[in-house]
């Protein structure tokens, strides 16, 4: 199974299991009072300024709910909106858009406050060569729409997984006993699994990035809790001859010091971990 596929199964259970835990052995409250032939329509409105996303995974919840429910989009993800903005209509069975309301509001409210977050931080490096990565610190479940919104506020998605990269992080090498035993059981592992996987490492300081260089075979070097000073640095040893990415300690004050030593990319965890959701609903029209 490819990347790609695993993400759609992924999102495709997540839907599964977030109804069940909603709905278990039924909405009692709609259908108790909302006859199961009554139509009508609500709209999606925006009530803060930000950037939406998760307009598609909408689409998707409603489809997978109730497939005859019809969803008219007006604004797409990766627009800026402004509050009182409709982003798209949904009509059909009154029940069907009573029982998705809920779901598709905290993921699109999920979504829109890492997109816009991510935004955030790409306008900021603009003008220099260095892209904004995500991490792994997402959300239990939700990571592929997560970093689908990623992606939307014009970030770039670093390894979905542990299973799509290999990141040789401090304590892989330590355990491993030293770069050049890590580095080396990394490429014969690829090799005799016969997996295309890039390999990044983790340096903790000059001596390891120095170890790194002299021996090769990763394709991107991480620099760990490096000063903005030692970045500088540490990109001039590296001489572009493998991708750079700044992690560690790196607040938005301090993401431009990073970008203008000349890395590739810089990862933040903070565009998932801590995110606050942009402000929706989803009322009858």
């Amino acid at each position: 199974m490819n990347v790609q596929e695993t993400k759609e199964q992924l999102i495709a259970e997540l839907i599964r299991l977030a109804f069940a835990e909603d709905i278990g052995d039924g909405d009692h409250t709609t259908l108790c009072c909302i006859p199961a032939t009554e139509m009508g329509k609500s709209q999606l409105i925006v009530k803060e300024d930000g950037v939406l996303a998760g307009v598609e995974m909408a689409e998707r919840i409603f489809h997978t709910f109730d497939p005859e429910l019809k969803m008219t989009t007006f604004i797409h993800d990766g627009a800026e909106v402004k509050k009182g903005d409709i982003a798209f209509v949904v009509e059909g069975k009154v029940q069907s858009l009573l029982q998705t309301e809920r779901l598709m509001l905290n993921v699109m409210q999920r979504m829109s406050g890492i997109a816009t977050t991510t935004r955030k931080y790409v306008k900021a490096l603009e003008g220099t060569k260095t892209r904004v990565l995500d991490t792994r610190k997402t959300t239990p479940g939700l990571r592929m729409v997560e970093k689908e919104a990623v992606k939307i506020g014009g970030g770039v998605n670093h390894r979905i997984g542990l299973f799509d990269m290999i990141l040789l992080k401090d304590n892989h090498v330590d355990f491993a006993g030293g770069i050049d035993k890590a580095i080396n059981r990394a490429k014969e592992y690829c090799k005799g699994k016969g997996k295309d996987l890039k390999i990044e490492i983790e340096v903790r300081n000059f001596d390891e990035l120095q170890q790194v260089l002299d021996l090769g075979g990763v394709d991107r070097i991480m620099f760990d809790n490096f000063t903005p000073a030692m970045t500088k640095k540490a990109v001039e040893m590296v001489g572009g001859r493998y991708e750079t990415e700044s992690s560690g300690g790196i607040t938005f004050d301090t993401l431009r010091d990073y970008a203008e030593c000349g890395v590739d990319f810089i990862s933040v965890g903070a565009l998932t971990h801590s995110v606050k959701g942009l402000d929706m609903s989803f009322k009858a029209c």
